[in-house]
């Protein structure tokens, strides 16, 4: 997992079913995931293939920050990815 003061980047394999994006609609297979601290406070999650330069936004992003902080987002992030199903982000 990369992780600077913002933004926590890690790659994750997508299950059966993969995640749900607003630009091109479910991705599956080797994919990097992003989750990004907001100016307003919020949280914007992205993801994008592998080695890919394009990021799509997972549906349902951008979230409110939580109390745990940007971490619990992020691991509930890669959770859903691996349970795949076309995986959303919920608030």
């Amino acid at each position: 997992m990369s992780v600077s003061e913002r933004r926590l980047v890690a790659d994750v394999r997508a299950g059966p079913g993969g995640v749900m994006t607003d630009e091109v609609g479910v991705v599956t297979g080797e994919l990097t995931v992003a989750a990004e601290e907001l100016p307003d406070g919020g949280v914007a999650v992205t993801v994008q293939y592998a080695g890919a330069e394009e990021w799509y936004t997972v549906t349902g992003s951008p979230v409110p920050a939580r109390p745990e902080g940007l971490a619990a987002v992020h691991e509930e992030m890669l959770a859903r990815v691996r349970r795949g199903g076309g995986a959303t982000v919920r608030g």
